[in-house]
């Protein structure tokens, strides 16, 4: 194994990774099509990918042909992915997929989850830290980088996911709904300024509902218990503070059949920010809904914002 760092390139979207590359990628997998989809794009390149999937979440038999080593951890097992890394050769690592937090905050999770020793001693330092998803996940990095372990993000190795600023479907929203897009848009960024969630979902500039710990598609499920007809908007956007490490936004097709389900008619994301995981499919499955899918830019919605904010202004007075 060569003990110089593979070579880079600067681009627009950050740092891409450039194959063929002679020390392996850790890969932590959570739940979703993401860390296959990762996976998949390593392998074409020629980057040898040591997978340690999360027990319950990561999706092992779509992720074993296309790694090199696939081990299985527990979510509260720190020490598995270290001891697994170093066995392999790992310098540098990257995490992709949904982890369900809120099963460490179920009763008795410490007989449930059965953690080793690693995550015992890091919670127990963490016992006056807030458990917000970037104060915990930016915890954990740096846990891995004091054994020597560089987090990276997994757009280093996939930036052609980051979506294309535009109109992405063939339906286009209403004055209404642009309406509801600038108001959710501010309401979003504010929500993952406070580190709470990405998601809002807005009808007639009224919040519906705010993601936290539940996810996006749970949140949209949530909206249709108080807007029985449907109708809405959702709007998913980076935080502020964005960390392209962890937590990346990201929409896909199952995002739409959630949408489709409940009655939701518009998505809102943010251009160059947000992944979509099998774009083709989930455009597609899109318009045959009538659903609408817009990519902003943060620059452009804050015209929005303020020029709605001006309207609504000359009308009051």
């Amino acid at each position: 194994m060569s003990s110089t760092p593979p070579p880079h390139s600067d681009t627009a979207m950050g740092t891409t990774l450039e194959p063929p590359l002679s020390e392996p990628i850790g890969l932590i997998a959570g739940w979703g099509r993401f860390p296959v989809i990762i996976a998949e794009k390593a392998k074409a390149r020629g980057i040898p990918i040591v997978c340690v999937g999360i027990r319950g979440m990561a999706d092992d038999k779509a992720l074993r042909p296309l790694v090199t080593h696939f081990a299985w951890m527990r979510a509260a097992a720190l020490n598995r992915p270290v001891k697994i890394f170093r066995k392999y050769g790992v310098r540098r690592w990257t995490m992709a997929g949904k982890f369900y937090k809120h099963r460490l905050l179920s009763p008795f999770r410490w007989i449930t989850l059965l953690p080793d020793w690693r995550t015992v001693r890091f919670w127990y330092r963490r016992v006056r830290a807030n458990n917000s998803d970037d104060s915990l996940l930016l915890a954990v990095i740096a846990e891995s980088e004091s054994v020597g372990l560089e987090c990276i993000s997994a757009l280093d190795i996939t930036p052609e996911l980051l979506v294309r600023e535009g109109l992405l479907t063939k339906l286009a929203p209403t004055p209404a709904q642009e309406a509801d897009i600038a108001y959710g848009w501010f309401l979003a960024k504010e929500m993952g300024r406070l580190d709470v969630g990405q998601s809002v979902t807005v009808k007639d500039r009224a919040v519906l509902a705010v993601e936290a710990i539940e996810g996006t598609d749970r949140a949209i499920r949530r909206t249709a218990e108080y807007c029985k007809g449907g109708g809405f908007t959702v709007v998913k956007l980076a935080k502020p503070q964005q960390d392209r490490r962890f937590d990346v936004p990201t929409i896909g097709p199952q995002t739409i059949q959630t949408m489709k389900e409940v009655g939701a008619k518009v998505l809102a994301i943010e251009a160059g920010q947000t992944i979509i995981i099998d774009e083709q499919a989930t455009i597609d499955l899109a318009n045959r809904y009538g659903i609408v899918i817009v990519s902003r830019t943060d620059a452009q919605m804050k015209q929005a914002i303020a020029q709605h904010a001006r309207l609504v202004s000359d009308q009051q007075s």
